[in-house]
């Protein structure tokens, strides 16, 4: 997968690895952190991490013995940006739905 959106949402579809991007969202946090809500090993839990620094959305520091995990928010943001599109696309229905419904109801009214 050489297309960075693809690698983001194929990233994003698993949900224990949206839980990981919750829990950075609040602060760095170490394997261990990250590892404690899980019912599963440290090597699978890495697992989920390579996966998600592979997609650019956590790095890994270095800071005496531990590797902390942080969240890198301009990924996220190239998600946002493809789907704005989309999202104006639904709105503008809507708008269109809501006229609608408001002329059916106009014209229902005596």
């Amino acid at each position: 997968m050489s297309d960075p959106l693809t690698r983001t949402l194929s990233a994003l579809a698993d949900p224990t690895r949206r839980a990981i991007l919750a829990r950075l969202s609040k602060g760095e946090a170490t394997v261990n952190e990250l590892a404690e809500p899980f019912a599963m090993s440290l090597p699978a839990v890495s697992k989920h991490l390579k996966v998600l620094e592979r997609a650019g959305l956590i790095s890994r520091g270095r800071e005496a013995q531990t590797r902390p995990c942080r969240i890198e928010p301009e990924t996220l943001k190239a998600v946002d940006g493809w789907l704005s599109d989309y999202r104006a696309l639904w709105e503008q229905r809507l708008d269109r739905l809501e006229a609608h419904l408001a002329q059916i109801q106009k014209e229902e009214t005596p």
